[in-house]
């Protein structure tokens, strides 16, 4: 095209005004018959575009005999129709990324001979090498000792995993280690990659409502320019300036700016682990007032984690926890991992069990170190015997705050109890409070579990209304009901939220595999199981939708302007025609600002996110003795005196030497950064104030402890030293959780 246009200048110069005026007719008439067979197939569709008015330009030009002017539309509209594929092409690379590194050869074999057969022929079981810097080609679970992934195309983490032999591992992350063995357990259809495939072809062969409503705007704007070209031919009686305003006006921005810019949004989720099915499912969550959440593996982690450690009898509670995490060592309960893991933080030496049996959905028993212990429901470690005052004591308690108990016996007699929970994500609260701020009005918790259960996560999260005990179809009811009130996204992690996530305007799929019923049922896929996702997902939608409006805005209202100056006669058609070449390029470069930005929310640095892990680390191994604190204030009645004067002497020192020197540790290292990243919202104030507060209940704590007598607490004693302890665990706790989300935005 512009090859043409210089050889045509070119002739003009050397005074072959026959060959340029030749040249540019030529190049004219080219344009236009492409254009026209591409408006007559929209208008065969029920379709018009702008393109309708750069047809009608360049035709005006070649009968008035404008041939520069009508050139200079045609390189303009093949020009900006390239730079809006360009455009597309770049926002899109992402996606195709994801599909253009699919795997297509797996190493399959044992010991030292692998032979290379296409991904396609891996069978469940098979054993595959993984070389350094591949594509792990299926989901398996890793057989060496240990690998290390990069799955940053997978969920937008930058930071490479370490993977233990055993653990699972999907398919679509890059070795970023040595070569590891993989035991398959999917094939290469049913595997998480190729369902994230599924996915991005589904968003490449979506197009957004928002594209349809331009496509409207495009109506409405033909029909204003052809109406005032016309006027401005009546008026003033000469036809270039109809020809002048035709040529203003094309191509819309309407047509370039809207593509570009959601292609870019729908690309830039990708990079941060987000899955859009198109653009439909980001500009119907721009515009979301209304957000369903499940709760369990949405805004709780689906990870049961001990919080207490009931000890009944002369049973330490490290012991306890010792003799049942060394028989859950073969156990399949969801619990068992949660012990194992309880029992790892305190360092405890565990046995390995013998004559293990275990009977599902009750318990499991066996011996550990000679001692017949069995752990799991009341009746089947206690042989049906009755509850005890201090067993309906714990069940009080664990009904209380949400726990499940896991009741351990020795020997036949009861030892104690383990209570379990599932943690609310640290970083829920902040998203929570983020989304609200985005402009959604409403948030509802839709849960399975009875409502004792959901209010207690309800009412820490501030959640509107809470919807409880509800069944897949009863959770459809519920979606229903909640798009009465606006635009609503239902956010779910399971099998039973498919249906509500298919109903709902957009549904999100929390930390999914890609094959799952609840991604393919949902319009938006999180690849990392983080909820902050949740927050990031709608602050690039309504970003995304807000940089297309500002396009379609800032082009059509340059464009009127242009197009007043025309009608006036200010403006010749060869003139406007590069006036709205600029107009053109100026729209789509902002549309692809859309590309840009990491997302809502705050990223710390890489030496941020080191910290936050060994806070995590501590905060974890110190979770154990804050509990601790409360069962000590329980047992206190029950211990003999010079029993009770020891375990409180164990007490004050823990704290001394392990608590305080950790608040202390915070507060000068952590705490300033934490200040740099909250400049403008800085948490910090409170928090050094709760250390005081700990550090005064510390001190009280120590100084009633060494005040005791050698006999042991009196009765007065027992009550100041128990109102301390319950003190402590309450503040504790409390500050434990406030760290916690605080520290989540380190390694966000």
């Amino acid at each position: 095209m512009l090859a043409a246009l210089g050889i045509a200048g070119a002739a003009a110069l050397l005074g072959a005004a026959l060959l340029s005026r030749g040249v540019l007719i030529a190049l004219t008439a080219a344009v236009i018959a492409v254009t026209a067979y591409g408006s007559t197939r929209e208008l065969l569709r029920g379709e018009i575009g702008v393109d309708i008015i750069a047809l009608l330009a360049m035709i005006g030009a070649l009968l008035l005999g404008q041939y520069l002017a009508g050139a200079i539309i045609a390189v303009m509209l093949a020009s900006g129709m390239a730079l809006e594929q360009y455009a597309i092409t770049r926002a899109r690379r992402e996606l195709s990324s994801l599909i253009s590194r699919a795997p297509r050869v797996a190493h399959r074999g044992s010991a030292d001979h692998y032979a290379d057969i296409d991904v396609q022929e891996v069978r469940v079981g098979d054993v595959l090498m993984v070389k350094p810097g591949e594509v792990v080609p299926v989901d398996g679970i890793i057989v060496t000792q240990s690998a290390v992934v990069d799955e940053s195309s997978l969920t937008g983490e930058s930071r490479p995993v370490k993977l233990e032999a055993g653990a699972p591992l999907r398919s679509g992350g890059a070795n970023a280690g040595g070569p590891f063995e993989l035991r398959v357990t999917a094939t290469a259809a049913d595997s998480t990659y190729a369902g994230i495939i599924r996915l991005v072809q589904a968003a490449e062969d979506s197009k957004a409502p928002f594209a349809r409503l331009a496509d409207r705007y495009a109506l409405g704007f033909l029909a204003a320019t052809l109406a005032l070209a016309a006027a401005a031919w009546l008026i003033s009686g000469h036809a270039e300036r109809a020809l002048a305003v035709l040529v203003v006006a094309t191509p819309c921005p309407l047509i370039l700016a809207v593509p570009a810019a959601i292609m870019a949004g729908v690309s830039r989720a990708a990079r941060n682990g987000i899955i859009m099915k198109g653009g439909a499912p980001l500009e119907t969550l721009a515009r979301a007032r209304v957000i369903l959440l499940d709760k369990t593996g949405t805004v709780t982690a689906a990870r049961p984690a001990v919080v207490a450690v009931e000890a009944i009898g002369a049973t330490t509670p490290d012991d306890l926890l010792r003799h049942a995490a060394s028989l859950e060592q073969l156990s399949v309960h969801p619990f068992a991992p949660a012990i194992l893991a309880e029992a790892h933080a305190r360092h405890l030496k565990l046995a390995f069990p013998a004559d293990v049996h275990e009977q599902m959905g009750a318990g499991i028993g066996g011996m550990v170190d000679g001692r017949r212990v069995a752990v799991g429901q009341h009746d089947f470690v206690t042989s049906g015997t009755a509850r005890t005052a201090a067993v309906r004591a714990v069940e009080l308690r664990a009904a209380a705050d949400g726990s499940s108990c896991v009741f351990v016996a020795i020997d036949g007699a009861l030892a104690g109890v383990l209570l379990l929970q599932d943690h609310i994500r640290p970083e829920a609260p902040r998203v929570l409070r983020t989304l609200r701020r985005s402009g959604v009005r409403r948030i509802h918790l839709v849960t399975g579990d009875r409502p004792d259960v959901g209010e207690l996560v309800a009412d820490a999260l501030g959640i509107d209304r809470l919807f409880a005990e509800r069944a897949p179809e009863d959770k459809v009811d519920v979606v229903r009901a909640a798009r009465r009130d606006g635009i609503t996204a239902m956010v779910g992690d399971g099998i039973n939220d498919a249906p509500a996530l298919a109903l709902a305007d957009v549904g999100i799929a929390m930390g999914a595999r890609g094959a799952t019923a609840a991604s393919e049922a949902a319009d938006i896929v999180l690849m990392s199981d983080r909820f902050e996702g949740v927050a990031r997902a709608v602050h690039i939608a309504q970003r995304t939708r807000r940089i297309a409006l500002q396009s379609v805005w800032v082009g059509m209202g340059l464009s009127v302007i242009a197009m007043g100056f025309a009608a006036a006669g200010y403006i010749p058609p060869i003139t406007g025609a590069l006036l709205q070449e600029g107009i053109d390029v100026l729209v789509i470069l902002n549309a692809l600002r859309a590309l840009a930005g990491r997302g809502a929310g705050l990223a710390g640095s890489a030496e941020a996110k080191r910290l936050a892990q060994a806070l995590d680390t501590t905060h974890r191994s110190l979770r154990p003795r804050v509990s601790e604190l409360a069962e000590l204030a329980m047992r206190l009645d029950s211990l003999p005196p010079a029993e009770a004067r020891v375990r409180l002497q164990q007490t004050a020192r823990m704290i001394e030497e392990e608590l305080l020197p950790h608040e202390n540790d915070e507060q000068q290292t952590v705490y300033p950064i934490l200040e740099n990243m909250l400049a403008d919202e800085n948490p910090t104030g409170p928090l050094i104030h709760t250390h005081g507060e700990i550090r005064r209940l510390s001190r009280l704590f120590a100084r009633r402890v060494a005040q005791l007598p050698p006999a042991g607490p009196t009765a007065e004693d027992l009550r100041d030293i128990r109102r301390l302890l319950y003190g402590l665990h309450a503040i504790l706790t409390l500050h434990f959780a406030q760290e916690d989300e605080l520290y989540s935005l380190l390694s966000a």
